[in-house]
């Protein structure tokens, strides 16, 4: 597979504060595959974990009614104020996933989990929370699988990027599961970054990389059967 370094997003200005997580390869190759959707005016589009606000932006500047959800309050600002510098509507939601909305569904939902296996519970506060995930990096990703059915729409899809690392045959059943549709709809190699190098051993340990030293990333699209 060809190694590839994606952009957050296109036209994107933005302010990143500490403990935020911040605009990675794993976001543009969802924002990727967020801009092949068909996108109006008339679209909700739910971005759970919004981080920095980049996605949520740019679904906005593509003429999207946007909600955007994280359980961080800095997150949160960092949204509120990214969708400000780059002149867009975005309404910032404080809470646990779509405890964050309840009751409601969306025509679109993009969501970049953490991830990342981690030895030992995932912290509370930090940047760390922005990407460790548990043992087994599916901390966020399983409860996510399991509200998606009832937070989209009939006609509604959900977008979701993760790692090789946290089991993307599991993701694809858990969804099944769930009576939605599932696909690959894009994917990446890249070298181990500075989290995945420092507990290498330990991932090594458990069997998840054996001798590789690059992380295959992909985003799963979910849809009603």
């Amino acid at each position: 597979m060809t190694i590839e370094y994606l952009t957050a997003a296109p036209r994107f200005r933005g302010w990143v504060p500490p403990g935020v997580y911040r605009p990675q390869t794993d976001t543009g190759l969802l924002s990727r595959a967020m801009r092949r959707e068909c996108i109006t005016s008339r679209t909700e589009v739910l971005d759970l974990g919004t981080g920095s606000g980049v996605l949520a932006v740019e679904a906005a500047r593509m003429g999207a009614r946007v909600t955007a959800v994280d359980i961080s309050w800095r997150a949160l600002a960092a949204a509120w104020c990214n969708a400000l510098l780059n002149g867009q509507l975005v309404r910032v939601r404080h809470g646990d996933l779509v405890y964050a909305v309840p009751g409601r569904r969306f025509d679109l939902v993009v969501t970049n989990p953490p991830y990342v296996p981690a030895p030992g519970a995932a912290p509370p506060r930090g940047r760390a929370r922005a990407w460790d995930a548990g043992t087994d990096g599916r901390l966020l990703i399983d409860r996510i699988c399991a509200a998606a059915p009832a937070i989209l729409r009939p006609a509604g899809a959900l977008l979701m990027v993760h790692s090789h690392l946290s089991g993307v045959e599991e993701t694809l059943a858990r969804f099944r599961a769930a009576g939605l549709r599932t696909e690959i709809v894009d994917e990446a190699r890249l070298p181990f970054g500075r989290v995945l190098r420092s507990r290498l051993a330990w991932l090594r340990e458990r069997g998840l990389v054996a001798d590789r030293t690059t992380e295959e990333l992909v985003v799963i699209r979910a849809e009603h059967a």
